[in-house]
């Protein structure tokens, strides 16, 4: 007599078919928040590149008691880190950032100066993307106003608005006259949130 049944193996097209359209509606709902994930790391990203770059042109300074540059190279997040005057034991770039390190695609770095007390936009900036940093790592009044800070804001644009009005999580780092670096989200306040700028 012959053995008529058969064992069952694998799965059947119709099992296949459902897998396939549960998998494609969690792709769907996932989706734009991974790009939204994506975004915010890219910003993320950038911000502290600066923020490492003027730590260590404000820590060479110290070291080499010298005038170290921190200079932005546009508004892509491209840094370049050297001393003023040159030397042997200084030299001219210490160390840079190009814009073609990582996934920047999209960012951008503006910069700003504010009164360091009222946060109200300073009349004359001398602030455009240059700070230097002197001997006792306070930046030097040839690039920025004593009592003022230097903002520099990080954001997409060419994806959303910032938080609140968008998706996007812009930071920004704000540079003291007295030379602390410090990274915030300018979409929380300062007194609530010690993320905040």
């Amino acid at each position: 007599m012959l053995n008529t049944l058969h064992k069952q193996r694998g799965v059947t097209m119709i099992e296949l078919m459902i897998g396939l359209t549960i998998a494609g509606i969690l792709l769907t709902i996932g989706a734009p928040s991974f790009s939204d994930w994506i975004q915010n790391t890219r910003i993320h990203n950038s911000a502290e590149s600066i923020t490492s770059g003027l730590q260590l042109a404000r820590a060479e300074a110290v070291r080499l008691n010298a005038q170290v540059q921190f200079q932005l190279n546009g508004t892509d997040g491209s840094w370049t880190a050297g001393c003023v005057n040159s030397s042997a034991n200084c030299p001219a770039v210490i160390q840079s950032r190009s814009s073609t390190e990582g996934s920047t695609a999209g960012i951008s770095a503006s910069t700003s100066e504010v009164d360091a007390v009222t946060n109200a936009p300073a009349g004359t900036a001398l602030f455009t993307g240059t700070l230097i940093f002197n001997g006792l790592g306070r930046a030097t009044t040839a690039k920025l106003t004593a009592g003022n800070n230097a903002l520099i804001d990080i954001t997409n644009p060419d994806i959303d608005d910032c938080m609140p009005d968008g998706t996007m999580r812009c930071l920004r780092i704000v540079v003291s006259s007295g030379g602390q670096i410090r990274m915030c989200n300018p979409a929380f306040a300062q007194a609530t949130n010690p993320q905040g700028c």
